[in-house]
């Protein structure tokens, strides 16, 4: 087959390519390819240009087998590391004339990184619930032994495990709430909802709360019906969560501030977008953190939200029920200069 044709299919491919001669030489590649490894390669020994041990041994066996392999090459520059599926394919002399072999690069990183991210997810899970659960362990050996006759130890001690009991079916109950969201994330809701319903249901549901915290929550701008399409129960838990971690950082005498108001057009959102704005006026949070904020299990101070009853998914579940409205999640923040967290919802 001539240089010219084969160049041509190769071209036709988007992802990387390259022909290897019957010598080991790379008789041709395509743009994708060159571009990743450099124009230089071109007439040269595969081993000089591709040079990862794993990759090359491959290669090598394709040769003396003439069977399919497959192959790891990453690739590292300033922007981090790229890492590719490498099928090796012997061509036989009726393709191309020639005892080739066909590399094809396939970009998987993104699967290696969701790997990566589920290890972590299992990881921490792990490490959030066993460390309530070695708790428990530690008082019932103590309620068995040293605590056994003692009353106020017994009662002090079950206190604390009924406390690390809940902690872990709070975390649970995220962990399925999570869960089915991320399952919804695809499927936007097609119901007209009221969101001044939904608001005046989280303030009602808070009161309890702003109360024990010394605080009081406030609204402005939702004496109107504000009409969205969304799914009811989730935007209640969206305000309900943003709402009650106001309230708790917030501190005493310090207002939280619940602001809906009307925008067109802003940012990737078209046309009319309801927009609420979730304010208090706590110590803030150092700007280094608000990207890593919706991250599962992510927490700026782990004892303080410990502490609180949190279990460092409540804003990841608000992301992506916000992400299923179609709508945005956006935070800002300063230290001594308290929070905003902003959810912008297309109207209905």
């Amino acid at each position: 087959m001539p240089d010219i044709v084969i160049g041509s299919l190769l071209e036709a491919v988007p992802e990387p390519m390259l022909l290897l001669d019957a010598a080991g030489l790379i008789r041709a590649g395509n743009a994708p390819a060159t571009e990743l490894l450099g124009d230089w390669i071109i007439g040269r020994n595969y081993v000089t240009a591709l040079r990862q041990p794993a990759l090359l041994s491959r290669i090598e066996a394709a040769y003396a087998t003439r069977e399919n392999g497959e192959a790891r090459f990453v690739q590292t520059d300033q922007a981090g590391e790229t890492v590719f599926r490498i099928t090796i394919r012997p061509l036989s002399q009726d393709v191309t004339g020639y005892d080739d072999v066909l590399l094809h690069f396939q970009d998987i990183t993104h699967l290696r990184e969701a790997e990566e991210m589920r290890r972590d997810f299992v990881a921490n899970v792990s490490h959030e619930l066993r460390t309530p659960l070695t708790a428990i362990l530690g008082f019932i050996e103590t309620l068995k032994g040293p605590a056994r006759d003692d009353p106020e130890a017994q009662e002090r001690f079950l206190g604390i495990m009924e406390d690390e009991a809940r902690r872990m079916n709070r975390m649970i109950s995220d962990l399925l709430s999570l869960s089915r969201v991320e399952g919804q994330e695809r499927m936007r809701p097609s119901e007209t909802v009221n969101l001044s319903d939904i608001l005046a249901s989280t303030i009602a549901s808070l009161r309890q709360v702003a109360e024990e915290t010394g605080n009081r929550i406030e609204i402005e701008g939702a004496e109107a019906p504000v009409m969205v399409t969304g799914d009811s129960d989730q935007l209640t838990q969206v305000f309900l969560n943003l709402t009650e971690n106001a309230l708790k950082y917030a501190g005493a005498d310090r207002p939280v501030v619940l602001r809906v108001s009307e925008e067109t057009g802003t940012g990737s959102l078209k046309g009319p977008v309801v927009r609420v704005d979730v304010v208090d006026q706590g110590d803030g949070i150092d700007p280094l953190h608000l990207p890593r904020l919706t991250e599962r299990f992510y927490r700026v101070d782990t004892h303080r939200s410990r502490a609180m009853g949190g279990t460092g998914l409540g804003l990841a579940i608000v992301k992506h029920i916000v992400n299923r409205h179609r709508g945005r999640l956006r935070i800002s923040s300063e230290l001594g200069q308290g929070s905003t967290f902003s959810v912008l919802l297309p109207k209905g």
